[in-house]
């Protein structure tokens, strides 16, 4: 015990260490916690008074309720037509995920930049 006390810093350690060390020794007695007792007696604090009326409610309600109007989302239905002609069906598949554009604007002169900027001491 005294291996693990005498590696930690500060007065609460030392405190600690001493009083493990009287209690080793017989000059102090162990404190005795009553875990039950505790918690029964915490309980009586974890609830506002307030929150068993009508009035705890209310004010529970008031703070939680939203700020600002928030609108109701509106249902439609969409039916589509069948047509049978399958250049619909490449349309809509373009409109959902159009074409990856082939070439960027990125050209060797941007990217030596990038590679000079990027270079340490500079």
């Amino acid at each position: 015990m005294s291996e693990v006390a005498s590696n930690l810093d500060g007065p609460q350690n030392q405190d600690a260490q001493l009083a493990a060390e009287a209690i080793a020794a017989g000059q102090e007695k162990l404190p005795n916690v009553d875990v039950e007792a505790d918690y029964e007696a915490a309980q009586q604090f974890s609830v506002s008074p307030i929150d068993h009326t009508g009035e705890g409610a209310q004010a529970a309600r008031d703070a939680t309720a939203p700020q600002f109007e928030v609108s109701q989302p509106e249902s439609t239905t969409t039916t589509a037509q069948p047509t049978g002609d399958p250049g619909d069906y490449l349309d809509m598949a373009r409109q959902v995920s159009p074409a990856p554009t082939g070439a960027s604007n990125v050209t060797d002169d941007l990217v030596n930049k990038a590679i000079e900027k990027g270079q340490p001491g500079q």
